[in-house]
């Protein structure tokens, strides 16, 4: 939850000491260049280092991160540095928490088939996303509130609190050692090892292909600070109610999904999920009314709760134990980067074409991703769990 607050948080101080929605695009890119660089390097090191030490390194590097930011925020450092040489300092944060979530990211999803037992696992990997999607709507909604009620640096504070406790919670995890087979791993053969899996599984590779796309081209959650106060005006309180948008309809789709879960046709309900997505990127981008910008964010978190279920369950019960580390760091590569790479391509497209024109674009080509995927992975089409 802190973490999210976190990048709500990040997003509309840029664009504050800014004014330009391009700046806001270079936050994605300083966090997702380490993030891939690093990736399938991290992968080798989850597989064959204890999984909980390296969560426990992962949080306690956060903290001191949030704590830098919670300097720069001061009265004091911003008369010092003024608003341009404080960006760049967020800038170098955000790097350094990339380097962070490479490592920390797949290990989140690595470790839970190492706490729950195997027939389990699709139960355990729905309810692990709604808690994932609980604290982010949370965040979200929070973030904004906390921003209006306590500024920038009491935020910053709060989260600097909620990541200590994240700590304590995470602490409380026995140890996770490495399989013994991966002990003796060397990094080259290891990496090479861990691609192969994912490239000759084709349902994996079609669903991490199929969200790369989407979430790159659609990434409209990036605009919203420039839509809640340049077109909505709808103040920092509304902007944090439309950044939990889609994480409250994606929620709402976890819920629904672990009481009726879906008994056939996944693969086809994928596709369905990600244009529907899509489309109601386009919807908010041409809405001039808060409401319906609201509802248009809440339903794609509905679509995207949809894909991200499908997609999290054919990972965790198509890989073997001892490949996840890597896999989920390709996994990171592909979807968890996109979002920083698509929140960069947004503020470019922005700069280019205009924010509504760009953000209709990414709707549009959202859509003719699932259009082409359709025909081009008929495995991941035909895929029943």
């Amino acid at each position: 939850m802190g973490l999210r607050m976190l990048g709500t948080l990040v997003g509309w101080w840029i664009y504050e000491l800014t004014q330009d929605p391009f700046a806001i695009g270079l936050i994605g890119l300083s966090e997702v260049i380490p993030a891939i660089s690093l990736a399938l390097y991290a992968g080798h090191v989850i597989d064959i280092r204890d999984k909980r030490s390296l969560l426990i390194t992962g949080v306690i590097s956060y903290f001191i991160c949030c704590c830098a930011l919670w300097w720069l925020s001061s009265e004091t450092s911003l008369a010092q540095l003024g608003n341009q040489l404080t960006s760049w300092c967020i800038y170098g944060v955000i790097f350094c928490t990339g380097i962070i979530r490479a490592f920390t990211g797949p290990t989140f999803h690595a470790i839970l088939a190492s706490v729950v037992p195997r027939h389990l696992l699709q139960s355990a990997t729905t309810l692990n996303q709604g808690t994932w999607l609980t604290a982010s709507v949370a965040g979200h909604a929070l973030g904004g509130l906390l921003i209006a009620a306590m500024g920038i640096h009491g935020t910053i504070t709060c989260i600097i609190a909620m990541v200590a406790m994240g700590f304590v919670f995470l602490a409380q995890l026995t140890a996770k050692p490495p399989m013994p087979k991966n002990k003796d791993l060397n990094a080259w053969d290891s990496v090479k090892e861990g691609l192969q899996f994912v490239f000759r599984t084709k349902e994996v590779l079609g669903a991490l292909s199929l969200d790369l796309f989407a979430v790159l081209l659609g990434g409209a959650v990036a605009m919203v600070p420039v839509f809640a106060k340049d077109i909505l005006l709808a103040g920092p309180t509304g902007f944090g109610w439309l950044n939990a948008a889609s994480d409250l309809g994606a929620g709402a789709s976890v819920v629904l999904l672990t009481f009726f879960p879906m008994r056939q046709q996944q693969g086809k309900k994928l596709f369905f999920a990600v244009a529907g997505f899509g489309i109601c990127i386009i919807v908010f981008a041409l809405s001039k009314v808060f409401w319906l910008s609201f509802v248009a964010l809440l339903v794609s978190g509905l679509m995207d709760g949809i894909s991200v279920v499908v997609r999290g369950t054919i990972l965790q019960l198509k890989t073997p134990d001892d490949k996840r580390g890597r896999v989920m760091s390709v996994n990171s590569m592909f979807i968890n980067s996109s979002n920083e790479l698509g929140q960069f391509e947004s503020g470019v497209m922005a700069r280019w074409l205009g924010v509504v024109p760009s953000v209709v674009f990414g709707g549009c080509a959202t859509i003719a991703v699932v259009i082409f995927t359709w025909f081009k992975a008929p495995a991941l089409r035909q895929m029943e769990y």
